[in-house]
């Protein structure tokens, strides 16, 4: 088994480092910009697994984790790689790998380049992790379809130029009666609701998305009708292996600030890290950071090489996702009053890691994927 990159994943990972450290400055406490937007575009990262022909890198899935990876330890700022990310996984993949070559060619190229922002647009409050008990429904009309229904929590919502929306086509068919379409924000009928206030990735803008009889053509339908359930099993995969290597780039800069800190600061005649309590937390950190980390690793590998993969990216969400918030609680336990303090930026990474455990699927719902992978 080979643990090394090769050079050109090196120089990516380096590269995005440079990048997004010189380059992508953010604002604490408000909304990314779509001129920060155009410079992910700019930077490549807003197409990494998309093919080439369309604007994209056409990277497998480890190297687009490595390269998340390098953005969420370069950036400061948790909410725009979360944007990033959904904006790839949940939207553009979705079309990439099931929409036919017009709807590609048409919305490809601008989600890869940053001019469209892309959103998803399947939760329900109603729902919650019962995604496949949706309510929003897509009727036939003859070249179109019409869409009615409520979702909640979709993230890049406000500012989204398109959404990849999932409604029921034939109730009777349960899940597999579900149709993936992509719905363009100026469709008469859209009622984009106001953002939420949220307590962490406080930079992503996320609202609730209303349809009224909106008038979606065929054309704009991803796959065939019935499809929906695939389709987005098939994005949630590449979002629960890809979008939490985020979390780990901000574990290894967790890691790195806490390790100067106990080095630099004294506490009764020596350096913190010299207390045996201290030491222990430090490397109970890093034993969560490369355990989740080669967990991680190995789902994408699977992922890329087409084996069943379902298992290996649940024990991965779970590990890397419990590992941010234990990680983000030690990191402010050693800081102390300074771990509150949100010039140090201890306490945000907290409060990013904390819906770790929700989205893409809660903990709870990893551990029964797990089971039921076990036969149980």
């Amino acid at each position: 088994m080979d643990f090394s990159w090769l050079k050109e994943q090196d120089e990516l990972y380096t590269r995005v480092i440079s990048q997004v450290q010189d380059r992508l400055h953010m604002q604490p406490e408000q909304f990314w910009t779509r001129a920060q937007w155009l410079l992910c575009g700019d930077m490549r990262l807003l197409g990494l697994s998309i093919p080439e022909r369309y604007g994209g890198s056409g990277f497998n899935a480890l190297t687009t984790a490595r390269s998340i990876e390098a953005f969420g330890y370069a950036s400061e700022d948790m909410g725009i790689v979360f944007s990033v990310a959904a904006h790839l996984f949940a939207c553009a993949m979705p079309i990439a790998g099931y929409g036919d070559e017009a709807l590609k060619s048409r919305f490809l190229p601008g989600l890869c380049n940053g001019t469209l922002i892309g959103a998803n647009a399947i939760t329900e409050e109603g729902a919650g992790s019962d995604i496949f008990a949706l309510q929003t429904c897509a009727i036939r009309e003859g070249d179109a379809y019409i869409v009615d229904g409520c979702k909640s929590y979709v993230s890049n919502g406000p500012v989204a130029d398109c959404f990849v929306v999932y409604a029921t086509t034939n109730p009777a068919h349960g899940y597999l009666g579900i149709t993936a379409l992509v719905v363009e924000k100026d469709t008469p009928g859209v009622i984009i609701g106001e953002p939420f206030h949220k307590m962490s990735l406080k930079s992503t803008p996320a609202c609730r998305i209303t349809f009224q009889c909106c008038r979606v053509p065929i054309a704009n339908r991803i796959g065939n009708e019935g499809q929906g359930s695939l389709i987005f099993k098939h994005s949630m995969q590449w979002e629960r292996s890809c979008l939490f290597a985020a979390y780990i780039g901000q574990m290894e800069r967790q890691l790195e600030r806490t390790l100067s800190y106990a080095r630099q600061r004294r506490q009764f005649g020596k350096a913190l890290g010299k207390h045996q309590a201290i030491a222990h937390r430090l490397a109970e950190m890093k034993l969560r950071l490369e355990a989740s980390r080669l967990l991680l690793y190995r789902a994408c590998w699977r992922f890329d090489q087409g084996q069943d993969a379902l298992l290996d990216i649940a024990l991965s969400k779970l590990a890397v996702s419990e590992a941010a918030i234990l990680g983000g609680l030690d990191a402010m336990h050693i800081h102390g009053s300074l771990g509150i303090n949100s010039e140090y930026g201890i306490g945000t990474m907290l409060c990013d890691a904390l819906p770790s455990t929700i989205f893409s699927g809660t903990s709870e719902m990893q551990h029964d994927i797990i089971a039921s992978e076990l036969g149980l």
